[in-house]
């Protein structure tokens, strides 16, 4: 990236696919949204999409987008500020919660991890998953067994069959992983 000349064609190799799209033919679907440092890419452009730019998205969208970052320190948190305007221009659509790590405890008075944060909010979060919400995670791989025995604790206590819970999201299209 350093020695293009203008005009010079550029590839950009990265995740290809559809994981990481919003479905817009329902403008009351629930985002739920899970990142880890850099993995707040994607959902930059959800916010953007839904409440920052002029589109037909933000137009008609009635729902709820909720964001999880996990990161260390709240000096590491990026786009905070974007994040906050949409939380105070759009409170009843958009929540954001952190996951600090380096400055907050859990339940169990360890480390905040975005697991434990998530987990803070089961119990609203699977209502949102039974009526229909969609479910995104993007970050470090490493997150991912942190939150699958997460919820599959929560869904032990639920009485709710792990493996079946989340075949079924994935069956209806409203799980969404890209973790690398």
């Amino acid at each position: 990236l350093c020695d293009p000349q203008r005009g010079d064609e550029v590839m950009r190799p990265g995740p290809a696919g559809k994981v990481m799209l919003m479905p817009e033919e329902d403008p009351t679907t629930d985002y739920i949204m899970v990142a880890t440092g850099t993995g707040i890419a994607p959902f930059r452009g959800f916010v953007r999409r839904l409440f920052a730019e002029d589109t037909p998205a933000a137009a008609v969208y009635k729902g709820e987008a909720w964001l999880f970052l996990g990161v260390a320190n709240s000096d590491a948190l990026l786009y905070d500020d974007e994040f906050q305007l949409a939380k105070e221009q759009n409170p009843e659509n958009f929540r954001i919660d952190y996951a600090l790590s380096r400055e907050q405890e859990n339940k169990n008075g360890g480390k905040m991890y975005i697991q434990d944060k998530v987990e803070e909010y089961a119990d609203e979060i699977f209502a949102k998953l039974d009526n229909g919400a969609h479910m995104y995670f993007c970050g470090l791989k490493g997150m991912m067994p942190g939150i699958q025995d997460m919820l599959a604790g929560v869904c032990e206590g639920k009485g709710i069959d792990y493996n079946e819970f989340i075949k079924g999201l994935k069956k209806k299209g409203q799980w969404h992983v890209e973790v690398y």
